[in-house]
Order: structure tokens, then C-alpha cells, then sequence
């Protein structure tokens, strides 16, 4: 079940790319792009910028049902899948480019997940870290590198901006994804216990944080750079964090978590050959980038 609802999440996530991505081309074509935090408010009177964040708010709660009943270090790897349904929604939807080598690092992405899946079997670990500075380090840590990645791609071209913004996202995904297995914890014991704990502070804090980074990455009209990207750094930090903070471990044989953790690698090898392959998509308003070449090249004449 655990397993059914990550997939159903990560499908509710590429849907609600493709839909959010689709409303930032919409104001695009209006003059009225989207070109930083500022002008986010602006999404907001489009309809299907809002049923794109429908579908999103939806696959939260569905990874929210999956992280309560299976462990961190399975349920993350599993939404690498996102970007492998973001690629014919996000054609069918935004018209996006498919090209012939984000297909086979799809068909990647499928073969090491299902490996990764059917070897991997953590052990129970523990609900929550056992002390605060642990919690504190990881969001150090985790914002730190996000801060880098946005840093690096803020003014590169929209290709690599939407794989470092999408890498920020991923990872600030990740570390609200530990909050939101404690405080689904939480919630068992009433509501008034989980507002009373900061861990539901947390998820609501850095899933903002994803939220916002995220629509600054489909601004940039490459969705699957944005989402490929992301889907790799979500992963890794989740495992990592589920590792470090909850104590999950791979209770198999060694050989097992050999084929494991290479057959997530090679979903993640997949994940890359998705951003690699990406065809860059114009967005309404901008110049193809052989137009800008040419420009650049004739100021440099004068």
C-alpha cells in the first residue's frame, strides 16, 4: 500500500507540474511571465495554475499516507518516477520536446526503481531523531546546498537554471519529508499535539520554500530539467536523512544492499540522461537561444 500511494503521489506531482508550467505560459503569452518571487502572485488568478496546486497539495497528502506506513529510505527513491510521467504530460500539455534519449533514461529510471524496490527492505528504525540539534544540522546542512544550487544557476541559461533551481526544490523537499513523517506520527495522538510540536513548523516552512523555488525552475519552460533534477536530489537527501536521523538501515544481505543501492543509482544515471537530452523549449517572449547568439554576436561587431 505504502508503495501504491508513493506512485500515486509521484504521479500527482508531474501532473501538477505540467498544469503549473501550463499557467506560467499563459501569463507568458499575456506579457505578464513570471521572472521571480515578486511576480508569483500572479499565478494565482489563473485556473489552471490552481488546479495544477490542487494536484500537488493532493500528492502531499498521498506521500504523507505513504511515509506513515513505510520507511523514508523506499518511499522517496520511489518519486523519482515523477519525471518519467512528467515527460508525456509534459508534452501532451506544454508541448514539450521528448527526445529519443530522455526516453531511455526513462526506461532507466523503471528498471532501477523496480530493482531497487524489490531487494530493498529497511528496518523499522525510529519515529522521530533523538535530540533537536540533529534536526538543526540536517536544515543547515540541506538549506546550505539548496542556497548554493540557486546561487549557481540563477543567471545560466534556462537549461541548467531549472536543473539548479529543480535540485533546490528536491532537496528541500527531502528535509520536509522527514517533518512530515513525524508529524503524520503525531497526528494519531490529536491535532493539538502536533501544533504543539515543531516539526509540523518545519514541513510547512521548507515545503514553502520547495513550493516557491519550484515555480521559479517551470518559469523557465524546461519541465524536464526542472523535475529530473530534483528527482535525483530528493532521493539521495531522503535516504541519507533516513539513514542519519531515523536509523533505517537495509536489513538484508550485503549483496542485497549492493544490488540496492546500485540499482538506485542507476535510476538516478536515468534521471540525468532526462536532463541531458532536454530539447530547450522557448518560452513566449524570449528569443530562441540561436536568435540571442546572433544578437550577442552582432553587438560584439559594433
Amino acid at each position: 500500500m505504502a508503495g501504491l500511494l508513493a506512485i500515486l503521489s509521484a504521479i500527482l506531482f508531474a501532473l501538477a507540474a505540467a498544469l503549473q508550467q501550463r499557467g506560467e505560459i499563459q501569463l507568458a503569452e499575456k506579457g505578464r511571465r513570471v521572472t521571480g518571487v515578486g511576480s508569483l502572485p500572479r499565478l494565482v488568478l489563473v485556473p489552471i495554475w490552481l488546479l495544477g496546486t490542487a494536484a500537488l497539495l493532493t500528492g502531499y497528502i498521498t506521500q504523507g499516507g505513504a511515509l506513515a506506513r513505510g520507511r523514508l529510505v523506499v518511499i522517496q527513491p520511489l518519486l523519482v518516477s515523477t519525471i518519467v510521467f512528467a515527460l508525456p504530460l509534459g508534452h501532451w500539455i506544454t508541448g514539450q520536446h521528448v527526445t529519443r534519449r530522455q526516453v531511455w533514461g526513462a526506461a532507466a529510471v523503471i528498471v532501477g526503481l523496480s530493482l531497487f524496490v524489490l531487494v530493498g527492505d529497511p528496518n523499522q528504525g525510529i519515529n522521530q531523531p533523538k535530540s533537536g540539534w540533529e534536526w538543526a544540522a540536517a536544515c543547515a546542512v540541506v538549506s546550505a546546498l539548496a542556497g548554493l544550487a540557486i546561487y549557481l544557476g540563477d543567471r545560466a541559461k534556462p537549461t541548467i537554471k531549472a536543473a539548479a533551481f529543480g535540485c533546490a526544490c528536491g532537496l528541500w523537499s527531502a528535509i520536509s519529508a522527514t517533518f512530515t513523517k513525524t508529524t503524520v506520527e503525531q497526528l494519531h495522538h490529536g491535532l493539538s499535539v502536533v501544533l504543539s510540536h515543531p516539526e509540523v513548523y518545519g514541513l510547512i516552512g521548507f515545503g514553502i520554500l520547495a513550493f516557491i523555488v519550484q515555480q521559479l525552475a517551470l518559469a523557465t519552460g524546461q519541465l524536464a530539467p526542472a523535475l529530473a533534477t530534483g528527482s535525483v536530489a530528493n532521493p539521495i537527501m531522503s535516504v541519507l536523512l533516513g539513514v542519519l536521523l531515523f536509523e533505517e538501515r537495509l536489513k538484508r544481505p550485503g549483496w542485497h544492499v549492493i544490488i540496492a543501492v546500485t540499482a538506485l543509482l542507476f535510476a538516478l544515471y536515468g534521471a540525468v540522461l532526462i536532463t541531458m537530452g532536454n530539447r530547450e523549449r522557448t518560452m513566449p517572449g524570449d528569443r530562441h537561444p540561436a536568435d540571442r547568439s546572433r544578437a550577442t554576436s552582432a553587438l560584439a561587431r559594433t
